[in-house]
């Protein structure tokens, strides 16, 4: 009897080695959760599988973190865990960045220099409120690069439950859009067209040094196309998107044929166009009144080709941002946050991965946009609310408007297109008619291509301090902070990423959490089931283990 407990403990030992053996070699996990949220996306596994040597991913969320920061930290480490299963060069590193506190306010400046922005969290515990400084960030290392890894995911109005999941939701797609970052062989050309009054680069100057970690840029000037056509067009044909941002000057027959056969032959473009000439600045220099006029930059016919129509109207909504007015003189001087109809604050639907999880973005001076029927398929990534109307132009536009409510009866037009993208089998839109110039191999029908169009060129613009650009989406006015550089680099990683991996965005993930208030009541509650019970059971098992033993032995 003894002999064959002995061999079955054998055998249980060596299932058990053999096991392990197998098992070294052979690993599968199995994601059990009904919102697959373990399961790694097909781009997110190549963008990981592409290292052959280390990297390092550094997560500052170690230390002393209020809890909803401590399911952030234990989602992000599920998932580096998850890119380390993928690729064993893959390691990380928890992190209290404020571990030395002698050293804490040279490290927050320290990391606040580099572009790591602390999250100020307020913490009620026992009836005591507390400031906390957290910084919800990782850092990832390969080679001699870093890319930085937002954590925390902000949106206007978010609960700390909707907080918590849309930075989960995230998590995914920023961390395979840093090893993305790292590991570029060949960048993308992005071409920024002036010569028809855009932007000057000051103003687009984050949206550019933004989108430099995943693209070459280069600058094509379209007053040569007069001269040589041909020639423009040959140089832009070297890249792959145009960005024509808020062209104030009409573009000749030849100048849109050059942007047309770019078009036809696989080029994107991203056009963000103002079809109203108007500024809160003309008002304030005006004395508080400007006119309204449309802007006629020539380019109906050729996006009426692409079944889009830039009307020459203003959005009047009442889901507004506000601008800031001055009052008083000098050292007195007070500045007041004012509501201000036209410009929108558009929320997104989440329709689509350009969209997805974005913060509100905001309009100024909007125009709306008619979809053709011609058999392109257009989604509508951005639309004013429902509580919103246009106003057609020339229009006088004063200040006058804040001193008067609102007639919400009168906002009976909303859901107005304000961003639309169009994909399909691109045609020329010179087709059949008479060209402004002849080119060596003109394309009359494309194949599969795609564009977005913004029906405002400010959405792109940043503001200025001290000669200085600011981050794109910040109001320094109002403090505020929209998602104007978020959507953009959407739209242009979208419409140039070959990989799938925008469409990782569209990923739908559901944290359980905790019901704060309820775990403030019954706090002592699970405290004593927690700590209490299982002492409890401990003994009483002591004790009848005691009992029966003395009971068997007892002679």
């Amino acid at each position: 009897m003894k002999g064959k407990f002995v061999i079955s403990i054998i055998k249980g030992l060596a299932i058990l080695l053999l096991l392990n053996i197998l098992g070294s070699f052979i690993y599968k996990r199995f994601d059990l959760t009904e919102d697959a949220r373990f399961t790694l996306s097909e781009p997110a596994m190549k963008a990981v599988k592409k290292f052959k040597g280390p990297v390092i991913i550094d997560v500052l969320l170690d230390g002393n973190i209020p809890p909803e920061f401590a399911k952030l930290k234990s989602e992000t480490l599920q998932l580096v865990k998850s890119f380390s299963s993928i690729n064993s060069n893959i390691k990380f590193n928890l992190v209290n960045p404020l571990e030395d506190e002698a050293q804490s306010q040279q490290t927050i400046l320290d990391l606040q220099r580099i572009g790591l922005k602390p999250a100020n969290v307020t913490v009620e515990e026992g009836g005591k409120v507390s400031q906390e400084l957290i910084f919800p960030w990782a850092m990832v290392n390969y080679n001699d690069q870093t890319v930085k890894v937002p954590l925390l995911k902000n949106k206007l109005g978010s609960s700390a439950e909707e907080r918590i999941n849309n930075s989960v939701q995230q998590l995914e797609y920023v961390f395979a859009d840093a090893f993305t970052k790292l590991s570029f062989k060949e960048k993308k050309r992005i071409a920024v067209i002036k010569g028809n009054g855009e932007l000057d680069d000051i103003y687009i100057a984050d949206y550019l040094t933004s989108i430099r970690d995943y693209y070459n840029l280069g600058i094509i000037t379209l007053d040569s196309v007069a001269g040589n056509p041909q020639a423009v067009l040959d140089q832009l044909n070297n890249f792959d998107l145009a960005l024509i941002a808020k062209p104030t000057k009409a573009f000749s027959e030849k100048e849109k044929y050059v942007l047309d056969q770019f078009i036809v032959n696989g080029g994107k473009s991203i056009w963000l166009i103002d079809k109203v000439a108007m500024e809160v600045d003309s008002i304030f220099a005006g004395g508080g009144k400007a006119m309204a006029l449309p802007r006629e930059l020539n380019l109906n016919d050729f996006f009426f080709k692409y079944g889009v129509r830039i009307n020459p109207v203003l959005v009047n909504d009442l889901y507004f941002t506000q601008i800031v007015l001055a009052s008083g003189e000098g050292n007195d001087s007070q500045f007041n946050p004012v509501p201000w109809y036209y410009n929108p604050m558009v929320f997104s639907k989440n329709s689509h991965p350009i969209n997805s999880n974005i913060e509100a973005v905001r309009y100024q001076f909007a125009n709306s946009i008619d979809l053709l029927d011609n058999g392109y398929e257009k989604t509508i990534l951005l639309q004013s609310s429902p509580l919103s109307k246009t106003e057609g132009t020339p229009k006088q536009i004063g200040l006058d408007i804040l001193n008067t409510p609102p007639n919400k009866d009168s906002y009976n037009d909303g859901n107005q297109p304000l961003a639309v993208l169009v994909e399909g089998e691109f045609s020329s839109a010179y087709k059949n008619r008479v060209k402004p110039f002849q080119p060596k191999n003109a394309v009359e029908d494309g194949e599969a291509n795609k564009m977005i169009v913004i029906a405002d060129g400010d959405l792109i613009k940043n503001q200025l301090r001290n000669g200085q650009p600011l981050e794109l989406g910040f109001d320094k006015w109002t403090s505020s902070f929209y998602g104007n550089k978020e959507f953009l680099i959407n739209c242009t990683n979208y419409l140039l990423d070959d990989t799938g991996l925008i469409n990782i965005r569209n990923k739908k993930v559901t944290i359980p959490v905790l019901d704060v208030e309820k775990v403030a009541n019954k706090r002592t509650k699970w405290r004593l089931l927690n700590i209490g019970l299982p002492v409890v059971l401990t003994l009483l098992s002591g004790l009848a283990f005691g009992y029966f033993r003395k009971r068997k032995y007892s002679t």
